[in-house]
């Protein structure tokens, strides 16, 4: 394994010959794109750099990334020759940009340098990331159904739960129960407490199901009390 990571750097020669790129380096730059799910923008940055990570530290090029990697001398044998090592580094450098959004891009356009891109992401995308988690748990923990139909708030905590993933940050199913349950209206208090009183473990599927049967119910019970109202 070792001597296959070290070859990207090591054979010169067929780095020389552009149709004859390290195996490596190939891969990364002919499947990047589909092996990060999502380019990078100010909402996902923790998962885009894992899956980066891994992509670079698999191949080979961890060191590109976090600066470990340096250019060797030019005085040194021809196996390890500066250019080589340029090479790598500005090929890997393109492979980020080809999976950065444009609203990310100029962060980095100038930047010619793997560990300079890298860094210089963490640095603009880490504080902002942070600030995005503390600003989506606040509006979960202040989720309201209001006058949405079930479907509608249910979409609207799931997209909060996945922007909270997106950033980093995942949350236990209970959580999200709870959360749930805390935005239902007064009308629903009935069927908060038995679910909160139920000793048998409840999965987010069944809590769906047992609120879509909850609304119709309460539907059906506001047009019978309307009836008699026009009776």
């Amino acid at each position: 394994m070792e001597g296959s990571i070290s070859s990207p750097i090591s054979d010169s020669q067929s780095l020389l010959n552009p149709l004859n790129i390290p195996p490596q380096l190939k891969f990364v730059l002919s499947n990047i794109k589909n092996l990060v799910s999502t380019p990078l923008t100010s909402e996902n940055y923790p998962i885009w750099r894992s899956q980066v990570e891994k992509i670079y530290t698999a191949n080979g090029f961890k060191g590109f990334l976090d600066g470990s990697s340096k250019p060797p001398p030019q005085d040194q044998s021809p196996s390890s020759s500066p250019d080589v090592w340029h090479f790598l580094d500005h090929n890997l450098a393109a492979a980020l940009f080809s999976i950065i959004t444009p609203s990310i891009l100029p962060y980095v356009l100038s930047l010619t340098h793997c560990a300079k891109i890298w860094a210089t992401l963490a640095h603009r995308l880490q504080a902002s990331t942070r600030s995005r988690l503390i600003q989506i748990k606040k509006e979960l923990h202040h989720l309201s159904k209001g006058d949405q139909s079930m479907s509608q708030y249910l979409l609207t905590v799931k997209s909060k739960v996945d922007a909270l993933s997106a950033a980093g940050s995942s949350l236990d199913p209970e959580d999200v129960i709870l959360y749930i349950l805390n935005g239902l209206p007064a009308t629903y208090q009935a069927f908060k407490t038995a679910i909160r009183t139920n000793l048998q473990p409840l999965s987010l599927d069944d809590l769906y199901t047992l609120l879509y049967s909850k609304e119709m119910n309460l539907a059906q019970e506001l047009a019978k009390d309307l009836q008699s109202l026009h009776i």
